[in-house]
């Protein structure tokens, strides 16, 4: 015990005197290089064609009902049975209803608009693949969101969806990503849930 711990001291002490010289000396000692891994592509983008359009916005209605301002895509341009995955895109056009306000004389997509959009995607492949059993999905939860860069007008936002699980009648969780010009500027995990319609429509018509 007592030479072991003799042998630390001095290494201690080797080290030390290394530090003070070099210091002396003006000399940079090394330092270790602690880099990120870079965050992977859900599907990378040379393996879909964002003009190969295979549901516009009449499709894209067929299966999610929002409607007006609250459309937020554009066009779905990829469909990955075999995963799951679904992509497709939203142009961020200058008569977005939030530009006025979120800011003026600069304007940012909202991160909540950012999320609204990702849930529409996972809310048509969902509901166009019956994996959730459900009349209409609707919001149930995020997690693990992360905005990376703005996105402003003039930006084309493409997003994809992957579903991690599923419970019939319950829940569907996806992870998701928002892309611009091949970087991710947003990513998560969303959840969705079925809505009670009969409940929301008899609530509607007693006001």
């Amino acid at each position: 015990m007592l030479v072991l711990l003799i042998v630390k001291h001095g290494k201690r002490s080797e080290s030390t005197s290394k530090r003070r010289l070099s210091h002396h000396l003006n000399i940079a000692t090394p330092r270790k290089c602690f880099t990120v891994a870079p965050r992977d592509y859900i599907i990378h983008p040379d393996e879909y064609d964002l003009s190969n359009v295979i549901a516009d916005i009449e499709e894209i209605r067929r299966w999610n009902k929002q409607r007006f301002e609250m459309e937020q895509l554009t066009a779905i341009v990829h469909e990955d049975h075999s995963r799951d995955l679904c992509v497709g895109y939203k142009d961020i056009t200058p008569d977005e209803f939030w530009i006025r306000g979120h800011f003026p004389v600069m304007p940012v997509m909202p991160g909540v608009m950012l999320c609204e959009a990702a849930a529409q995607l996972a809310s048509y492949y969902t509901q166009k693949r019956n994996l959730l059993e459900a009349r209409v999905m609707g919001f149930g939860g995020m997690e693990d969101v992360r905005f990376r860069e703005p996105v402003v007008p003039g930006d084309r936002l493409v997003i994809a969806v992957e579903r991690v699980r599923v419970r019939p009648k319950a829940m569907i969780i996806c992870r998701f990503q928002g892309i611009v010009r091949n970087n991710i500027v947003v990513d998560g995990i969303i959840k969705g849930v079925p809505l009670p319609v009969d409940y929301l429509r008899e609530t509607a018509k007693a006001e």
